[in-house]
């Protein structure tokens, strides 16, 4: 669990919190929970997203909740350290959608005494670590991984099912696109999938002719 009270002001670093998890799962909700209470708190606070993010508003963060917080678009993680100047907390939302030179510069802002918090999905629709979440993961001080709720068992979710025609990585989308789904039925759902799409060859390619004897 994430402490919010473990600082060390003799220490002049930062750390990076990461919020992790499928769609639908409150990445973005438990993001802007700790945005505004960094706010509340008197924090100079920066928000950043990606810019081709536009599904709710151009400029803020919104959750599924229609919770928001306002935010700067960047069309490159490169362009976040010169605009987070100054701050004391700098929030990114959707960060699998960015560069590998977020993990750089993530940990450049740490280094520098800046609380940074991401969020982002772990995996992308094939179940496969997405961009560069798995690295900032791995040198984050505290990873927080939440669940969304499978729309066919009930049970927790881990995995964003994409039910759009679309094999492009980056597909942004809603619950007409993606469906959360736990590892046993996004496992059975991919299955029907594949079947669904095999293609049948030529009977002769599959049952190969028999030599006929020679007379």
């Amino acid at each position: 669990m994430f402490l919010e009270n473990t600082v060390n002001h003799k220490e002049q670093f930062g750390w990076i919190e990461v919020i992790c998890g499928s769609m639908f799962s409150g990445k973005t909700e438990e993001l802007i929970r700790r945005l505004k209470r960094a706010q509340i708190a008197r924090q100079k606070v920066e928000i950043f997203k990606p810019a081709l993010d536009i599904r709710y508003d151009e400029d803020m963060v919104v959750s599924h909740d229609a919770n928001e917080i306002r935010s700067t678009p960047v069309p490159a993680a490169a362009n976040i350290p010169i605009l987070a100047d100054g701050c004391d907390v700098v929030g990114i939302d959707e960060a699998q959608f960015f560069d590998d030179e977020i993990v750089r510069i993530c940990n450049d802002l740490a280094n520098k005494g800046v609380r940074v918090i991401v969020a982002g999905l772990d995996m992308d629709f094939k179940g496969n670590p997405f961009g560069p979440m798995p690295y900032l993961m791995a040198t984050a001080e505290y990873v927080t991984k939440v669940h969304a709720v499978c729309t066919r068992t009930g049970n927790l979710a881990q995995y964003s099912y994409r039910k759009a025609k679309s094999d492009s990585l980056v597909f942004l989308g809603e619950v007409e696109e993606y469906e959360p789904l736990s590892r046993a039925a996004y496992y059975k759902v991919t299955m029907r999938d594949k079947i669904r799409n095999m293609k049948v060859n030529d009977a002769e390619e599959i049952i190969p002719k028999t030599k006929e004897p020679d007379a």
